[in-house]
């Protein structure tokens, strides 16, 4: 009879337990719709995705993830808080539960998909190198830049592109992208590997600089997503069913062209 009676119990502790993982789970999406506000953690140096620009004469964080993700606060009838962080510090905060989502041109890489959950992708960028152009005759190929100081945003994809794709690369990694942009003019760097359309941007910007003539491979593992705690099944369901509603009615191509015009005439130097 004790026996039986440990085994109902456990039974019953083991329900209990995957009622309340289940609850846990609802409680991400419906907390966000009792509080009234989505908390979204990004990284504004990063146009034409997040960046700084200003909009009445009021410094304003615009891009095509700040549209995106003020799509989803719409559709989950709630409203947008934007907190702007360092990108390395994005994940951190969302783990820490500080905000709710972290859209921050994320890539879900294999790493990363082990302490959070990521929605279906929603924008896959190329891989670029950006040189000053009066380095362009010698720095064409792979093999030119061997050696070499490579930039890349510190805790991102392109961290990742340098150090498998270049050859004995001296990695310079920095939290903001305007920073490396400002070292390859200066030349305190020879190049930096950034993503095309934020590259597009900031070349716009900076005559002196330009694309070099390097093909990057590109994979599924460098393509945006947003990313969440752990265990938000719920969430990740819904975010994913605003994401291919987005993509379906060509939205997010809009977004990102519509503020690559505005990020080429107004990103900050």
């Amino acid at each position: 009879m004790k026996k039986i009676l440990t085994s109902l119990a456990i039974v019953g502790a083991c329900f209990l337990l995957t009622a309340c993982g289940s609850k846990k789970e609802e409680d991400k999406l419906a907390g966000i719709k009792a509080s009234g506000v989505l908390k979204v953690g990004t990284s504004a140096e990063f146009a034409p995705f997040e960046f700084h620009t200003l909009v009445a004469g009021e410094d304003k964080i615009v891009g095509a993830d700040i549209d995106l993700a003020q799509a989803i606060a719409d559709k989950l009838g709630v409203k947008l808080k934007i907190e702007d962080m360092e990108f390395n510090a994005v994940l951190a905060t969302l783990k820490e539960g500080k905000v709710d989502l972290g859209i921050a041109g994320i890539s879900a890489t294999p790493t990363r998909q082990k302490s959070f959950d990521f929605s279906t992708n929603y924008y896959n960028p190329p891989q670029k190198v950006v040189i000053n152009k009066k380095n362009a005759a010698n720095y064409n190929s792979i093999a030119s830049l061997k050696g070499k100081k490579i930039g890349a945003q510190k805790g991102s994809i392109q961290e990742d592109v340098v150090k498998n794709q270049m050859k004995d690369p001296q990695i310079v990694s920095v939290a903001k992208v305007p920073n490396l942009i400002l070292e390859v003019k200066q030349g305190s760097i020879d190049a930096l590997v950034v993503e095309e359309t934020v590259g597009a941007s900031y070349i716009a910007q900076n005559p002196e600089l330009q694309f070099a003539t390097i093909d990057l491979k590109s994979s599924d593992d460098e393509a945006y997503a947003i990313a969440m705690q752990k265990g938000s099944q719920n969430l990740k369901k819904e975010i994913n069913k605003i994401i291919q509603e987005l993509m379906d009615s060509g939205e997010i191509e809009k977004y990102v062209k519509e503020n690559t015009a505005i990020a080429n005439k107004t990103t900050k130097k």
